[in-house]
């Protein structure tokens, strides 16, 4: 099971710690969703769960302010007891001396922040569901063409990193090459990013390693995208029968989802960014509900039942 420790969500929400002296190093999260504390600030605790993010708006701050201390400090002693990994209070609320004390002598982190209940919630899920998604790593190239994520494949030496080259300098960007980890963030959405040590590189046969960043700019990198195609390059075989039309789509699965993959042959001559470029441009016309293949093949049908009719 994938976590993420409690530090790296402080800094990417931008939480402000209110009890700092808490190593929030030494804790960690292991699942995306997140929990509004509000049953449990009643005290009703069956089902609880305890291991997510425990939240507090407006509602559930007004609740506990009408309390004396005899009656709610037992409620946070309880509520503490569960070892939450923390309680980050949404649209700057501030949390009551009693609060501070009990969490402090628990090692329980208290978090702020000016975020709306909601969109702090909506943030953080998105964040952690990517950070805890299940991940594999493959080899390949990981491009972005024309808004969709294309993740080039085939054997090594085939000409993946040129024709990702190639694609860049015709004004794309670079997500990662020769390794990309992939992660599965929903049912239908997979996540494609590069390794930190070999990020923003391109190693070329015979040439050797590129910073594809510092040669062509900011602008040609990405620090990951969804994986929307694939496009896997073989080399030409006489004796295969390749698809020419394009009337049925090809799958290729990772970890449970299916995505779109064209098999392109390689022979001496053919512009491979051109090719990937246009495979990219006909998968979006597809999104779009135009399918060029079924297009003819609706013109060629209409003709020959005209033929016949006549």
């Amino acid at each position: 099971m994938y976590k993420v420790k409690l530090t790296e969500v402080i800094q990417k929400m931008n939480l402000k710690n209110l009890l700092p002296d808490i190593d929030t190093d030494k804790i960690y999260i292991n699942q995306s969703a997140v929990n509004r504390i509000a049953l449990q600030l009643a005290g009703f605790f069956e089902h609880f769960d305890s291991e997510r993010i425990q939240v507090i708006g407006k509602a559930e701050y007004a609740y506990v302010q009408q309390f004396e201390d005899d009656e709610i400090i037992p409620i946070y002693e309880k509520v503490f007891d569960y070892k939450i990994p923390c309680i980050v209070f949404c649209w700057g609320l501030e949390p009551c001396d009693r609060m501070l004390n009990v969490a402090e002598r628990k090692g329980i982190p208290i978090l702020s922040t000016t975020a709306r209940t909601s969109d702090f919630i909506a943030a953080a899920v998105r964040w952690l569901s990517e950070q805890l998604a299940p991940r594999i790593s493959i080899h390949g190239v990981l491009v972005d063409v024309y808004g969709e994520g294309v993740l080039i494949m085939g054997e090594s030496g085939i000409g993946k990193s040129e024709a990702a080259l190639e694609l860049i300098r015709r004004g794309h960007r670079l997500v990662s090459d020769d390794v990309v980890e992939i992660r599965k963030v929903s049912d239908d959405m997979l996540i494609g990013t590069s390794p930190d040590i070999t990020r923003h590189f391109i190693e070329l046969r015979g040439i050797g390693i590129v910073d594809v960043k510092s040669l062509f700019g900011v602008e040609s990198v990405m620090l990951n995208q969804s994986i929307d195609m694939v496009i896997r390059l073989e080399d030409w075989n006489r004796e295969a029968n390749y698809d020419r039309l394009g009337l049925d789509e090809e799958y290729i699965e990772f970890l449970g989802n299916k995505v779109v993959c064209y098999s392109i042959p390689i022979r001496p001559g053919r512009n491979l960014a051109v090719i990937v470029e246009s495979a990219a441009i006909n998968f979006r016309a597809k999104k779009m509900g135009y399918n060029a293949a079924q297009e003819l093949y609706n013109r060629v049908t209409g003709n020959m039942n005209k033929g016949e009719e006549e």
